[in-house]
């Protein structure tokens, strides 16, 4: 489907996932505040979908409960993706799909569609756990191959099953997508049979089911996302709780996750188990810069679902619910989502050491810097998924409920100004996941979680003010 932001739409705009039917919502009245003009005033879409400024335009590259190639359904709960070339004007968008074991409404959700009527074409043998009743858990990630050239989605299947509640995640530099379960379920407390919170690989060309491996020496928490320094191959993960840390994985071979290394969290030197929220006391201001060590975590595996809280008591500095996470020039950016004394999110930025994983950082150590920090929810509200673009700006997508301010994507200047790039009018004012840029840097592509669009967005990039 085909949708061109200011084009007329006749019943075919309609959007269904497993039977409900589009509703359209008229766009709310203005609740956002921009620091610089970006791309200018939002332009109220006719379609009720996706707000955006004067001169952009989306296409609908996919949509919860399509039939894909391999015969199942989309699974709804669109969140972290990646993009990749493929051929010519072909790219391969591998996405997850938050779709929590222990919930029954989703169950409902998954590739299997209303009452995993179409479970049976999914071999359990291929997906990581099952109810105890033997069906695939419904989470995990589909690939998608999309052609910019002609606007048209030629395949869709499933990449990986079994697996819950798959957050965001990130790319690697060797053609790979990493997913990330947001979750803890055992079999203790849940009706799986083995335990989650692990970290998968899911090669982006693969063409059906992959084999689905947990990275177990990433440890295993409540996983958000992840970027790996192209340059060291180190890779950097976050935690999505009140009181989580930041990780960073040294492999033992880089580009080969599967073959172990040692996980790590964060303590700012001389702030030993430092909470870097500022919501009871303010430890640190905008532009601020500490230094930064890492400690080695032991028994990773965490069977009682304690790495957090061990690693807090060994000094790990606490990161207020650590979202996305994306790599830049030489350093990353992360969203703590409910950092900030309003609680409405901060944006860290991390400068790794040039001695990074060796003995020599001591000396030459990594550095912190709090970016951005929320005053206003109308400025930033609750940033999750990230990404930079090809002219240096971050991307972030909110992740609030509100019911008076809605969802939008937010623009970031190198020098930590806002602007509002995008908003969310449809139905349910669902987060924004899985922003990313296409390898020419022309397209954004972007989900609606609920009830899971993924929208290819294009326009007057270079445009933007600031």
């Amino acid at each position: 489907m085909i949708l061109h932001r200011r084009g007329l739409i006749g019943s075919s705009a309609a959007l269904a996932f497993s039977g409900l039917a589009h509703s359209v919502q008229a766009a709310a009245e203005e609740t956002y505040v921009n620091e610089v003009e970006g791309y200018g005033p939002l332009k109220r879409d006719p379609n009720g979908m996706l707000d955006l400024p004067e001169g952009f335009s989306y296409r609908i590259v996919s949509q919860g409960g399509e039939t894909m190639a391999d015969g199942l359904l989309v699974p709804g709960q669109f969140d972290g993706m990646g993009c990749f070339a493929l051929d010519g004007s072909r790219v391969v968008l591998v996405r997850n799909h938050e779709l929590k074991g222990s919930s029954a409404a989703h169950r409902n959700w998954g590739p299997g569609g209303y009452n995993q009527q179409r479970v049976g074409l999914l071999d359990a043998g291929r997906a990581y756990d099952t109810y105890k009743d033997g069906r695939p858990l419904p989470g995990g990630t589909t690939t998608v191959v999309y052609d910019m050239a002609t606007g048209k989605t030629e395949r869709q299947h499933l990449s990986l099953a079994g697996t819950s509640t798959n957050c965001c995640g990130g790319q690697t530099p060797w053609g790979s997508w990493l997913t990330c379960e947001e979750t803890e379920e055992t079999p203790a407390d849940a009706d799986v049979t083995k335990e989650h919170g692990y970290v998968f690989e899911v090669p982006a060309r693969a063409e059906g089911l992959v084999d689905p491996v947990p990275l177990k020496a990433m440890g295993r928490f409540d996983h958000e996302a992840v970027c790996v320094d192209p340059r060291t191959g180190i890779v950097y993960l976050t935690e999505d709780r009140a009181d989580g840390l930041f990780y960073r994985f040294i492999p033992d071979t880089p580009g080969e996750l599967i073959k172990g290394g040692r996980l790590q969290a964060m303590v700012l030197r001389d702030h030993q188990g430092v909470d870097t929220s500022n919501h009871d006391d303010r430890v640190w201001s905008v532009g601020d810069w500490l230094n930064v060590d890492w400690i080695d975590m032991a028994d990773v595996e965490s069977p009682k679902g304690d790495l957090r809280q061990r690693g807090h008591a060994d000094g790990a500095a606490l990161v207020a619910r650590g979202e996305g996470i994306w790599w830049g020039d030489g350093e990353m950016y992360l969203t703590a989502t409910s950092g900030g004394p309003i609680q409405r999110g901060q944006i860290l930025r991390y400068v790794p050491s040039p001695d990074e994983g060796r003995p020599g950082e001591a000396h030459r150590p990594g550095r912190l810097q709090l970016f951005v920090e929320s005053t206003n929810e109308k400025t930033m509200n609750m940033g999750d998924n990230i990404t930079i673009a090809p002219w240096g700006h971050l991307i972030v997508c909110e992740d609030n409920y509100s019911s008076a301010i809605r969802n939008h994507l937010k623009g970031v200047t190198p020098n930590g100004r806002i602007y509002t790039l995008g908003r969310n009018v449809f139905q349910g004012n669902s987060e924004f996941a899985g922003a990313v840029f296409s390898p020419d840097g022309g397209t954004l592509f972007v989900n609606i979680q609920y009830p899971g669009v993924t929208f290819a967005i294009t326009g007057p990039w270079n445009a933007v003010r600031t």
